[in-house]
């Protein structure tokens, strides 16, 4: 949306979390004592969780400061900061074994009464995305009831890995009653980039090179497994946000599957036969029109031609703050170099008007900041000449 001559902005992709000693503090007593054996042994990899930049996870003077500089007035808030017990970030970090299922349990519950208290500090301003295991349906299904009983307006879904059999793949309809209870308590369900689903890779010089070249492969399973196996079917009001996935694969992906459903219809793939139970009323194109939104971070030129392609109205902006590749602290750059050729109204769905309609944001209530802190609608027309020199962001550098 448009407020008089600025946009209301609204990131589609961040990322917060607490830090360990707030952590402890929102996991039960009896947890704490193993918490504190566990602590003492970790070490944190990434970059953007070291030194000074580590608050900008928690806190809110800071972070909103951040935010409103570079014409954020919202967020969707995913996981960034290492939850009790995970090996690594929550994103990246592969599913527990069912040895490990419990204390990681325990960790993911401590960070959703983490993030309930740092959304309802902003309510207006933050959407959180609750956290979920996969290895028990039925705490799962607990775990979302409890978010939305606490102000969390969506649920983060793990990726299931090839390498995981004690975890239902998510084709299976032993997640149905996962589905039914985010269908009706409206609580979309949005599935990350990142490590989740990826299976273990041999420790080898070049180990981190293969991950950057087939996550996004696991990261998209998530789409036609959800698609081929009826989901959409059986719960027509399910809402599916694929974040930080890119944007190059999903036209291949759905013109292939258009292809092999309107081929389905006569019985057989190729040689392959077909139940008639596996064909759908709706087709992949049809179900990602109605269920399926993107949501597409830091994006390129390239990125913004297929959303007319697809619909303007499946694709929502996101920042992916305070990442190194994010478009922060040079958003309002990344738009021009972007969008400066859209029109008002297509660009404003695209960055906040979508995300309100998907995640539940009252505009209303954002557009004293956005006429504040919005970028300009003429200034985002101006072409950009010159990218920052400091700029890390894909944003900056893919065509």
């Amino acid at each position: 949306m448009t407020t008089t001559d600025r946009y209301t902005v609204i990131s589609a992709d961040c990322h917060a979390g607490g830090n360990h000693a707030q952590y402890r503090e929102y996991l039960t007593a009896e947890w704490r004592d193993l918490f504190d054996d566990w602590r003492g042994g970790y070490r944190n990899p990434f970059r953007d969780l070291q030194d000074d930049g580590r608050s900008r996870n928690w806190d809110d003077d800071r972070r909103n400061a951040d935010l409103l500089a570079d014409g954020t007035v919202a967020e969707v808030v995913f996981p960034n900061t290492v939850p009790p017990f995970f090996p690594t970030g929550v994103v990246v970090a592969p599913a527990p074994s069912p040895e490990d299922y419990r204390r990681r349990l325990e960790g993911i519950r401590a960070h959703n009464r983490w993030l309930a208290d740092f959304v309802s500090r902003h309510p207006t301003r933050r959407a959180g995305l609750g956290q979920i295991l996969l290895n028990d349906v039925d705490e799962a299904v607990a775990d979302v009831q409890w978010c939305r009983e606490h102000g969390i307006v969506g649920v983060l879904l793990p990726g299931v890995s090839p390498d995981t059999p004690w975890i239902e793949p998510l084709s299976s309809d032993a997640y149905d009653p996962l589905w039914a209870a985010c269908q009706d308590l409206d609580m979309p369900v949005t599935h990350h980039a990142g490590g989740s689903g990826i299976p273990e890779f041999a420790d080898t010089p070049f180990r981190n090179l293969v991950f950057m070249m087939e996550s996004g492969f696991y990261a998209n399973r998530a789409f036609w497994h959800l698609i081929w196996s009826g989901v959409f079917s059986r719960f027509p009001r399910l809402k599916l946000i694929l974040t930080e996935q890119g944007t190059d694969w999903l036209p291949p992906a759905l013109n292939r599957m258009e292809h092999f459903y309107n081929m389905m219809k006569s019985g057989r793939v190729g040689e392959l036969g077909i139940p008639a139970e596996a064909i759908q009323d709706l087709s992949p194109v049809e179900i990602f029109q109605r269920n399926i939104w993107i949501g597409s971070s830091f994006p390129a030129p390239s990125d913004a031609q297929r959303y007319r392609e697809w619909g303007i109205d499946r694709f929502m902006w996101g920042s992916d703050y305070p990442h190194n590749e994010a478009t922060w602290p040079y958003s309002h750059e990344s738009l021009r170099r972007t969008f400066h050729d859209w029109e008002p109204d297509e660009l404003a769905a695209v960055l906040g008007g979508t995300a309100a309609h998907v995640y539940g944001f009252d505009l209303d209530a954002l557009a004293p900041l956005a006429a504040e802190h919005g970028p300009a609608v003429d200034a985002v027309r101006v072409p950009l000449d010159t990218i920052p020199a400091d700029a890390t962001s894909p944003a900056f550098h893919r065509a």
